[in-house]
């Protein structure tokens, strides 16, 4: 910049650097052109913050450590510049993505090859849940990309023989706070000291924050009424999609099992479902086919769900750092959305850091108690129902563990629809 031509003020000089971020397309970054096609024709107009500051780093070959909030468009700027240099000199068992959630390997996986669905990229996404063997004939094949939740892949790197990473060129840790806080630690950090040499720092979001469209909202109510409370809240905002988080699997499956005998289209994502079922709920949420989703914190992470409009914390998470990631499932890609976090009498310090961590005091959502109470029979008479056939579908899994045709954790294999309609236990049928 010609001196003539500098900005007379620091405000001037951060307007000159917003133009430049709004002017700058996918081109600028230096992404090829086949690959910049591929970016129209996913809808991605022009490249997020974290992706103008990442993308033309990586594609000189630094080493990056991206911090940015959630739903910023972190794959994207990572899977641009692999798949740039992929084509530049085009290699087998190219980059390994390591992830911490199967839901979110698969989703990079697809980002992967809708990116790189014009250059032949051949992904493989090893997680936990799937059949090895079949795993292993995919690594045989050697695919450029390999997608891994940690744990599976140590497993094939210690039983698949023939396959090592030997040849790896990039190497990207996804949610890597979250890897670190698994049981993998000591791997990953080899795998980080190996891996990092000088690397740049690109920080798009210095600290935890919510993005400015969401309203939060907190709930102050006795611990015996949360079922109550969140059936009033589901009447209330009616019409809207709904994720809500619980700790466990148990009060995950407990949750959906309740709601579906009040007549709510509910349905569970957790640990404890085959993988093919997790995908099943999740595949079905997104097309809308259900409504309410909910889940554990599996499903907190960088999954990509647009048309969420509320985020319920039903249990308050135990890390701060959590709340952000479950919060960040709404309101994404620049729409609204809310988030009511439940915080019972033995919730009050987590809640309070979770305050503290965002800077900011959250307002209570308004709810009407009386109304609220009059739900106290229906929820009740349905909570004894969820509980009998938890303890049904525990007792048909012991007997019948080899029949999947039974195991349907995911809808109404036990009759969860004919139960409870306004207050009243209907027949159950004949099975």
């Amino acid at each position: 910049m010609a001196a003539d031509e500098e900005p007379d003020s620091p405000t001037e000089a951060l307007q000159t650097a917003a133009e430049e971020e709004e002017t700058k397309t996918f081109k600028d970054l230096g992404v090829t052109d086949v690959l910049c096609e591929a970016c129209d024709q996913l809808g991605w107009a022009k490249p997020t913050k974290i992706q103008i500051e990442a993308i033309p780093l990586a594609l000189q070959g630094r080493d990056i450590i991206g911090l940015a909030e959630t739903g910023s468009g972190k794959t994207g700027a990572f899977a641009l510049p692999i798949l740039n240099a992929l084509l530049e000199t085009p290699q087998r068992l190219f980059a390994l993505v390591l992830t911490p959630t199967r839901e979110l390997a698969f989703q990079i996986s697809e980002q992967f090859e809708a990116l790189g669905s014009s250059i032949g990229v051949q992904c493989a996404v090893i997680v936990g849940g799937i059949d090895s063997m079949s795993q292993s004939l995919a690594l045989a094949k050697k695919p450029h990309i390999v997608i891994a939740t940690p744990g599976r892949l140590i497993d094939h790197l210690e039983n698949t023989k023939g396959f090592n990473l030997r040849a790896l060129k990039y190497l990207v840790m996804d949610e890597a706070d979250r890897i670190l806080n698994m049981d993998f630690e000591t791997e990953v950090q080899k795998l980080q000291r190996a891996a990092l040499k000088n690397p740049v720092k690109c920080a798009v979001s210095s600290k935890y924050q919510t993005v400015e469209k969401l309203q939060q909202y907190y709930l102050f109510i006795p611990s015996k009424f949360k079922d109550t409370y969140l059936v009033y809240i589901l009447n209330e905002l009616a019409g809207n999609s709904f994720m809500i988080f619980c700790s466990t699997c148990n009060n995950t499956q407990r949750t959906a099992l309740l709601l579906r005998n009040l007549g709510f289209t509910a349905i569970p994502l957790h640990g404890q479902m085959s993988q093919s079922k997790r995908l099943g709920s999740l595949n079905k949420f997104k097309a809308k086919a259900r409504s309410i989703l909910l889940a554990t914190d599996v499903a907190s992470r960088g999954l990509d769900i647009p048309h969420v409009d509320v985020v319920v914390n039903f249990d308050i998470p135990t890390h701060s750092k959590d709340y952000i990631h479950r919060v960040g499932r709404t309101a994404r890609a620049g729409r609204s959305g809310k988030a009511i976090t439940f915080v019972t009498q033995y919730d009050v310090e987590l809640f309070q850091r979770i305050e503290h961590l965002i800077g900011k005091k959250l307002p209570v959502f308004p709810t009407q108690d009386e109304e609220v109470m009059m739900l106290t029979e229906r929820v009740s008479e349905a909570q004894r129902f969820a509980r009998m056939e938890l303890r049904e579908h525990g007792e048909k899994k012991k007997r019948k563990r080899e029949d999947p045709g039974d195991d349907d954790d995911t809808e109404g294999a036990i009759g969860v629809r004919n139960k409870v309609a306004g207050g009243k236990m209907k027949k159950r049928k004949g099975r």
